[in-house]
């Protein structure tokens, strides 16, 4: 197989290290970029034909799990013959110890490339020093360790709050303290993991998320705050038009990052605009109920489960 395969599918667990893994793969090719469940069936014939200027073509496409059955006819129709001089890049993200879509990887095989993005737990601490340093940052192994603790595994996360620190002690030897330091005040990051399995429609993570959160003792008022402002900036999101580049997006919706806007603009796909202003209602809701004295053993786990199920 040559070193740039013609077809490339990327599959793992985590869409940040798949998004990553593709572009390092395009290189400096501009690509058309497409969700799956956006497929119109032109983007193949737009890839093999030439550009007006004469530079590769590229296509990435994300979420392959949503190719639909036509979607995939279409892509074996190209396969039998795919155009050496383009790039197809397709990416899937898989749950926890899942595979890709047999149909689809049984496709790609005999013509491209499949490979598997993946970051093993033992590996996440040698990866964040190896990625420190190649951002002028020296980060030792039990401030990797303090960054785990604090940010949780989410790898774009991770990759955010490093930058963070980078742009904090650029030169320097950061140390646990100055980890704690520099995110003291950002809130429960359990809260966050909460919220993008909630979400995310994870329902077993979700409510394994949640009984994390009551185990540490959190507020459950503080938590819920942690939901409602997640639920006002997929509203935000929501709203605006779905074909707007990440950037724009996190521009336009008051978000920080472009794989926060990714991440948001994924996750507001999940849910219908009225149905995201009912989740606001519901929340509302529980802020009373909290506050009247309910449990919040009793009413999270309600809510959570109106929002993931």
């Amino acid at each position: 197989m040559p070193e740039h395969a013609a077809v490339t599918l990327l599959w793992g667990e985590d869409a940040f290290l798949l998004r990553e893994a593709a572009l390092q793969l395009l290189g400096d090719l501009s690509a058309t970029e497409v969700d799956a469940e956006e497929w119109q069936g032109s983007e193949l014939q737009d890839l093999a034909t030439p550009s007006l200027f004469g530079e590769p073509r590229a296509l990435l496409v994300n979420d392959c799990r949503s190719l639909s059955k036509q979607s995939l006819v279409e892509l074996g129709s190209y396969f039998t013959a795919p155009d050496p001089d383009a790039r197809l890049v397709l990416l899937c993200t898989v749950a926890e110890r899942g595979k890709p879509p047999a149909a689809l990887q049984k496709l790609v095989e005999p013509v491209g490339t499949v490979r598997q993005v993946q970051v093993a737990r033992k590996e996440v601490e040698p990866w964040l020093a190896q990625r420190a340093k190649a951002q002028g940052l020296e980060l030792s192994g039990q401030a990797a360790r303090a960054l785990v603790e604090v940010i949780g595994d989410d790898f774009g996360q991770l990759a955010s709050s490093l930058q963070q620190l980078a742009d904090a002690f650029s030169g320097q030897r950061v140390t646990p303290a100055q980890v704690h330091q520099q995110f003291r005040g950002l809130g429960e990051q359990k809260t966050w993991d909460l919220c993008d399995r909630a979400f995310g429609k994870d329902l077993p993570g979700a409510i394994r998320a949640l009984r994390s959160i009551e185990e540490g003792g959190d507020d459950a008022l503080m938590v819920l705050g942690g939901i409602a402002a997640r639920v006002r900036d997929l509203i935000r999101v929501r709203a605006l038009p779905d074909r707007l580049p990440p950037a724009q997006l996190a521009k336009q919706a008051g978000l920080r990052f472009e794989w926060q806007a990714r991440r948001y603009q994924q996750q507001a796909r999940n849910f219908s605009l009225d149905e995201l202003v009912q989740i606001h209602g519901q929340v509302a809701e529980t802020d009373r109920a909290l506050k009247s004295g309910a449990p919040g053993d009793v009413v999270m786990p309600v809510l959570i489960a109106a929002i993931a199920a």
